[in-house]
């Protein structure tokens, strides 16, 4: 694997933004970190004070020419983090595609989180109790615990949770409630709104 970093000015060069460029099977020549950096640069007019861009670029043979390269954008300032995936043929098409994904979506969710009052229209609390969860069981094949994840968990509201979810494009979240104290997972629910589980000692 290829592995190119290298520093850009944002913002009239009164802050740096560090781009951070990694490719498998794929040259990352001056010419493509620069096309990155521009684009990066865009992004900062809809989550300001970018301080890392973390670029990951794969090229590997599939079915689908169209799946062929893969890039994945992840950002970072001091309180949000963000990433997005896109596929195409041409990786500077992928670019493009993943840069415009990340733009929309931080405009969505910041025009709909910063809202007022809107924890209670967004976010269903459920709480769960002994015996409430069903559980399947796999008779044929028994999965195995093939990786052990660490990862800080912060304090919010349960709106800020799901705002966080988004931006990571997750399927749920895992934070300790402001209100409560306690370790809560936020979830997509399939109605489009959002729920948050309340863990309880059996």
């Amino acid at each position: 694997m290829g592995i190119d970093s290298c520093k850009r000015d944002v913002k009239k060069g009164v802050n740096a933004m560090e781009l951070q460029v990694f490719g498998k099977n794929v040259e990352i020549t001056q010419q493509l970190k620069e096309y990155l950096g521009k684009k990066m640069e865009k992004l900062t007019r809809h989550l300001p004070n970018i301080e890392e861009a973390k670029v990951e670029i794969h090229e590997e043979k599939t079915k689908s020419p169209n799946h062929r390269v893969t890039v994945q954008v992840t950002l970072k300032n001091k309180d949000t983090t963000l990433r997005s995936e896109e596929r195409n043929a041409n990786v500077h098409t992928a670019i493009d595609a993943v840069t415009e994904v990340l733009a929309r979506r931080i405009e969505r969710y910041k025009g709909k989180f910063n809202k007022k009052g809107r924890n209670a229209e967004v976010v269903h609390q459920l709480s769960l109790t002994p015996g409430q969860a069903s559980i399947k069981e796999e008779v044929d094949v028994i999965p195995e615990v093939v990786r052990v994840k660490h990862f800080p968990v912060k304090s919010m509201t349960a709106a800020e949770a799901a705002e966080r979810m988004e931006l990571l494009s997750h399927d749920f979240f895992l934070f300790v409630n402001a209100e409560s104290g306690k370790l809560n997972l936020v979830y997509r629910r399939k109605d489009g709104n959002y729920g948050v589980l309340e863990p309880e000692l059996a």
